[in-house]
Order: structure tokens, then sequence, then C-alpha cells
């Protein structure tokens, strides 16, 4: 837009101006003033303006005409003055949480392959650390002193008990765990005794007696193959709702617990579980089937996603991002787990129902 739609181009009157003019131009009219003074009808309607406030261009003296300042950066274009769409990004650390997947994967790996007992201890520190980070959360944020050395001894026992003895002796530790909590709360004054004792035995059971299920797959003949299934499956659909979603997620599966996940990010995970479900149980499993394996995959993918809402319920309620800061990248062994507990009885008996448990 030039100056022009702003103020007029001041015009000298006279001689020179009237010499100026082109065939096709009429001269505008001279009109004397009382003083004998010749003016022309532009120069009376710029005094009618000065005289309502605006600023009369004399014919003698024309005013300089302001340079035009540069336009602002995008005046040309108004439609593109607004800020760039942000493109997406991860919410975490990628180099570091790939890292750190890489060691742990590492770790137990290594310990499957040297000796079963070795990974049974993998699961027992996990546990351990998992309780601690739990029962400091609650204690730090509602206050509830769930106590952690019953639990942390009886859950180390659940877990060897369960490899041991089968899913009749993990009830049994599960049982004194529960026991061992009650008793221990009565150390301390009465107050808060009942919401203590429950969230010790909501404890016990959400953290070692679900990991119970992979020691308890670790038992049979290929149970190395059954524990490698277990994890891959696992971290296969996460793998694939994050993709998935990530790229193509548009409608919430559960806003209110977790906004970051879509239904697109589900259909994700249950296309790369199934898929993998099925290559596991042909390839890995002894006398599995490739059917088996999507059935397998289909539900490990709802599973997993229900442990991930499950837990991001509690870390709502708690009102933390994380339940801890000891894996980088990751937060909590907690923030690992929550996947991998529900997901683990889930495992055990469907290969149980497939092939058997020996």
């Amino acid at each position: 837009m030039n100056d022009s739609s702003w103020q007029p181009e001041p015009v000298p009157a006279g001689p020179a101006y009237d010499a100026q003019v082109g065939p096709h131009t009429r001269p505008m009219p001279i009109v004397p003033d009382a003083a004998g003074r010749d003016f022309d009808d532009r120069e009376a309607r710029d005094r009618g303006a000065a005289s309502d406030g605006g600023s009369p261009f004399r014919a003698d003296t024309p005013p300089q005409e302001p340079m035009p300042s540069p336009p602002p950066p995008h005046a040309e274009h108004p439609q593109d003055s607004s800020p760039p769409p942000q493109k997406k990004r991860a919410g975490r650390d990628l180099r570091a949480a790939i890292g750190v997947g890489v060691g742990l994967g590492a770790v137990i790996f290594a310990s499957l392959l040297i000796v079963k007992a070795v990974f049974v201890g993998v699961i027992v520190v996990a546990v351990v650390v998992g309780l601690w980070e739990l029962t400091s959360r609650l204690q730090e944020k509602k206050g509830i002193k769930a106590p952690l050395v019953p639990l942390a001894v009886g859950g180390a026992a659940m877990v060897i008990a369960g490899y041991v003895r089968g899913a009749e002796g993990a009830w049994v530790a599960m049982a004194l765990t529960v026991l061992a909590v009650l008793v221990w709360r009565m150390t301390e004054p009465p107050e808060d005794y009942l919401k203590d004792v429950t969230a010790g035995a909501f404890a016990a059971f959400y953290v070692p007696f679900l990991a119970t299920f992979v020691a308890m797959l670790l038992t049979a003949d290929d149970g190395p193959q059954r524990v490698i299934t277990f994890l891959l499956l696992t971290v296969v659909s996460d793998t694939g709702a994050y993709a998935v979603g990530w790229r193509f997620g548009k409608t919430k599966l559960a806003p209110r617990i977790s906004p970051g996940k879509t239904r697109e990010g589900l259909f994700g995970a249950v296309a790369f579980a199934m898929v993998a479900g099925a290559l596991c149980m042909e390839f890995l499993i002894d006398g599995g089937a490739w059917w088996q394996g999507l059935l397998l995959g289909l539900a490990v993918a709802v599973s997993a996603t229900l442990g991930d809402l499950g837990e991001s319920m509690i870390k709502r309620d708690l009102g933390i991002k994380d339940m801890g800061t000891l894996l980088p990248g990751h937060g909590g062994i907690m923030d690992r787990l929550d996947s991998l507990l529900p997901t683990a009885p889930v495992v055990w008996l469907l290969l149980a129902a497939f092939v058997g448990t020996g």
C-alpha cells in the first residue's frame, strides 16, 4: 500500500504548474481572496481541513512528504505473521532413554543366558527398588506409611517361592507378607492404621506378586525363551503405540488419565504385538503356532495398555509425573514395570494353555 492513501500529494499553483498541465487536463479555476491574492480550490479545501484540525498544504511552501518506513517482516503477507506450528517432540530425552534401555536389556539377556537363578536375582532387585519407590511416593504425597521392611522381605520371598514352588508357593508367600505388614504396623500409633495396612497389601500384590509370574515363566524347559517372548512383546507393544500415536494419533484414548495416549496408538500396539507374537510363537516357543502368537500379541497389547493406564492413574492421584529418577530418560523402576507387571500373569496363563508349563 503506497502513501497516497493516507494523505494527498501537494501540487504547486501558478504558471509553472499550468505549463505542466497536459492537453487533456482541465486547469483548476483561480479564485481571488479578499486581499487580492489568488489561490486555487485545492488550497481552499486544505484551509478548510486546517480549520477542522488538519494540516494545510501551502502552495508556495509545499511540505516534505515523510519517507516511507520499511515494512515489518511479513507485512506484505499478513496471513504468514502467525508463528509456524510446532513440530511434535518426544516428552523425554530419547538418547538417555535408548541408552538406559539398551543397558537394561543387556543385563537381562546376560542373566538369562548364564544361569536362571541369576535372572531371579534381577527380578528380586527390581521388586525391592519398585517397592521402595512406591512406598516413598505414598508417604511423601499422601502421608501413607506402608511398612517397607516386611514388604521388601516378603516380596523377595514371594519371587523365590514362585520360582521354586510355583503358584502355590507364591500364594503362601503373599499371605504371609500381608500378615507381616499387619503385625509390623502395630508397633506404631493406631492412627491411620487401616489406611497404611491397606496400602501395604496393595503394594504387596501390585509389585512382587505380579512379578512372581515372570519367575514362574522361567521354570519351564524353554523358560528363557518364554521370558524373552514376554519382554519382547511388551516392549514391541509400547513401541508400536508410541510410534503410531506420535505420527497419526488424534483421538484421545483416556484423556482424564493419560492425555498422551490415543486410539490410533492402541491400534499400533495391537498390530505390532500381534506380528511379534506370531513370530515368537513360531520360532521361540517349543510347540507353539503362529495363530497362538496372534492371540498372545493381542492380549499383551491390551494388558500392557491397561497397566500403563493403571500406573498413570496412581501417579495422577499422587500428583507426580514419575515414580522416581533412578533411570535417566525413563523415570524410576516402577515407570518401566507399569506395563510389565500386569502382562506377566497374562503371558504365563496363555502359554500354559497353549503349550503347557513344562
